[in-house]
């Protein structure tokens, strides 16, 4: 069975704008060079060709993901976020070595560590997942295991 995927409406409208654009235009364009390198005749020694065929594969590669990324979208409606406990949607500060961090807890398609939207399924989110104000999470990350306090739970 499929996970699910949790977005965003916005996240949502952007992977549905993204495949549109791959669909109707990168397509095209790919197909496009392709014709055109087999227009330069021997295709064993053509590395256009090659290069051409290889962004194809690319392009019918990230299409298909985010086909099955749609098929298995669950939208993340804020009416239905609980603060009781940590969960997708939510945003919670947490401490650690005396200083605090503030996260929204999203799904992987939304995610953007650098802004503060981190996944579900990423070590920091997966552990957050669940605990309460007061209560600590202990994470393994690249740099050791590191002790989250959830400080406020909010939407």
């Amino acid at each position: 069975m499929d996970e699910k995927n949790f977005m965003t409406p916005e996240g949502l409208k952007r992977t549905k704008e993204r495949l549109d654009y791959l669909k109707s235009q990168r397509r095209q364009e790919v197909a496009n060079k392709i014709a055109e390198a087999r227009s330069y005749g021997d295709l064993s020694e053509n590395s256009e060709y090659d290069i051409a065929r290889e962004e194809q594969a690319s392009v019918e590669a990230e299409i298909f993901d985010l086909e099955n990324k749609l098929k298995t979208a669950e939208l993340i409606d804020p009416k239905k976020i609980n603060t009781n406990k940590v969960g997708i949607g939510c945003k919670v500060t947490v401490s650690f070595s005396g200083r605090k961090f503030e996260y929204k807890i999203v799904g992987d398609t939304d995610s953007d560590p650098l802004n503060g939207l981190i996944s579900n399924a990423s070590p920091i989110g997966a552990g957050l997942m669940g605990k309460k104000v007061g209560e600590v999470a202990l994470i393994k990350t690249p740099g050791g295991m590191v002790q989250y306090k959830v400080e406020k739970i909010e939407i």
